[in-house]
């Protein structure tokens, strides 16, 4: 398998995540997105319209959006999807609360705040985000309180969608220490055997553009 991804890219993680934790034989192709490689018609042509990153190619299959890949390699592999169907409901659910209120917002926080000229970043839109992320974080950390994963006792792909961003060191404005729960739930996950730090797992990192 080929996923289509980029290291400063908290969605291609969560595929790129799903894919080493679950052992599978894959290899990252590099994205150059701040040349604007995936603007470019030859990317929206051959690999994804909607100009976006991550792309999985399977064989004849090729798939868009972390959590269509992430769903894919659960029904086709059997990793991370969950046991029971109130289990997989649960697991869907918060993968569509994590890219609505969490990663979306962490994402262009996080853009805005690292990837733009100091003279280009917009301070009320980046304190907007902020507040929002907040009452996210109040979400996860009380909803880890009392359990070790997300979803039932394992983890699955509602931890692989919700981390995602949450490792990157760049600042938004996400304290670990100001979250204790999550932070233990980071750790959890960073523990397991073949985790890797984005930057490590995908090429691409803002050094290389230093």
């Amino acid at each position: 398998m080929k996923l289509h991804c980029f290291g400063e890219s908290g969605h291609s993680y969560k595929a790129a995540l799903a894919l080493e934790l679950a052992g599978l034989d894959w290899e990252p192709v590099f994205v150059d997105f701040f040349s604007g490689t995936t603007r470019g018609a030859e990317f929206r042509s051959d690999i994804n319209e909607m100009g976006e990153c991550p792309v999985l190619v399977d064989g004849e299959v090729t798939l868009s959006q972390s959590g269509v890949i992430q769903q894919y390699l659960s029904d086709t592999y059997g990793k991370f999807g969950g046991n029971t169907p109130e289990q997989k409901r649960e697991i869907l659910r918060w993968q569509l609360w994590d890219n609505h209120k969490l990663s979306s917002n962490a994402g262009l926080c996080r853009f805005l705040m690292n990837f733009l000229p100091q003279e280009k970043r917009p301070a009320e839109v980046i304190a907007f985000l902020q507040g929002r992320l907040k009452a996210t974080y109040a979400v996860l950390e009380k909803h880890l309180e009392s359990r070790d994963w997300i979803v039932g006792d394992a983890v699955t792909n509602a931890d692989l969608t919700c981390c995602s961003y949450l490792y990157y060191p760049e600042p938004f404005g996400f304290d670990r220490e100001e979250h204790p729960n999550i932070d233990a739930w980071l750790s959890r996950i960073s523990a397991l055997p073949g985790w890797k730090h984005p930057y490590d797992l995908m090429p691409g990192n803002p050094s290389d553009r230093a």
